[in-house]
C-alpha cells in the first residue's frame, strides 16, 4: 500500500512539474510566441518530408502537435457559429468545436503542405494594446517571390495567454472563409447535421493537391 503510494505521489509531482514547465514555457508576447510556432512548425515540415509524401495525414499530425497548442480553436469555432450560438445548446457547442478543431487542423495543413525548404521571418511590430493583434510572417525561398501570412491572435483575460484564431494568406482569412462556407449551412441545415458533415469530412484521408 505505501509503495502504491509513493508511485502515486511521485506520479502526481512529475505531471505537475510537467505542466508547470509548459506554463513557464508558453511565449507571454505575441511575437515570441507566433515566431515560436511558425518555426517549430516549418521545421518540423522540412524535417519530415518524406514521411510526409508517404503518408500526406501526418501533416495533421505535425499541425495538431506543432501549430495546435497556439492556436484558440473554441474562439474560432464560436466565431463561426456568430448568431446562430444563440440556438445552440452546450452539449451542440462543444461537439462543434471538436469538429471544427479538426476540421482546421486539415485545412492548416491543407495550406501548409507545400512549405519544406522555406525560411520563415516574423516581421517586427508593435507591441499590443489590447486583446486583438496580428503579426506578419513573410515566408523566403531562393529564387521565388517571397509569401505573406498574417496570423490574428487574441488575449484570453483570464489565463493572459496570447493565441491565435485565424491566418490570413495573401490576403484570405482563413476563418472568413470558413465562416462563409459554414455559417450558410448552419442557418440552413441545423447545427447537427453540419457537425455531422465535418465529422464525414474529418474522417477522410488528406490529399495533398499538387
Amino acid at each position: 500500500m505505501l509503495k502504491k503510494m509513493t508511485l502515486l505521489i511521485g506520479l502526481m509531482a512529475s505531471i505537475l512539474f510537467s505542466l508547470t514547465a509548459r506554463a513557464a514555457e508558453y511565449p507571454s508576447d505575441p511575437y515570441v510566441l507566433v515566431d515560436t510556432a511558425a518555426k517549430q512548425t516549418f521545421a518540423r515540415l522540412k524535417a519530415d518530408q518524406n514521411q510526409i509524401k508517404q503518408q500526406p495525414d501526418h501533416l495533421r499530425v505535425i499541425i495538431r502537435e506543432e501549430l495546435l497548442p497556439y492556436i484558440d480553436n473554441r474562439f474560432a469555432a464560436y466565431k463561426v457559429l456568430g448568431n446562430q450560438i444563440k440556438q445552440t445548446t452546450p452539449a451542440q457547442r462543444d461537439a462543434f468545436v471538436n469538429v471544427f478543431t479538426e476540421y482546421m487542423v486539415s485545412s492548416y495543413a491543407d495550406a501548409l503542405a507545400h512549405f519544406d525548404k522555406q525560411v520563415v521571418k516574423v516581421e517586427p511590430g508593435k507591441p499590443a494594446t489590447g486583446n486583438i493583434t496580428a503579426v506578419s510572417v513573410s515566408v523566403k525561398e531562393s529564387g521565388k517571390p517571397d509569401i505573406f501570412l498574417e496570423f490574428k491572435l487574441r488575449k484570453n483575460n483570464k489565463t493572459g495567454e496570447w493565441k491565435a484564431f485565424d491566418m490570413v494568406a495573401e490576403g484570405i482569412s482563413l476563418l472568413s472563409a470558413k465562416q462563409s462556407e459554414l455559417g450558410g449551412l448552419i442557418r440552413q441545415n441545423g447545427i447537427d447535421a453540419v457537425i455531422a458533415q465535418l465529422q464525414a469530412h474529418n474522417a477522410k484521408p488528406l490529399v495533398i493537391k499538387s
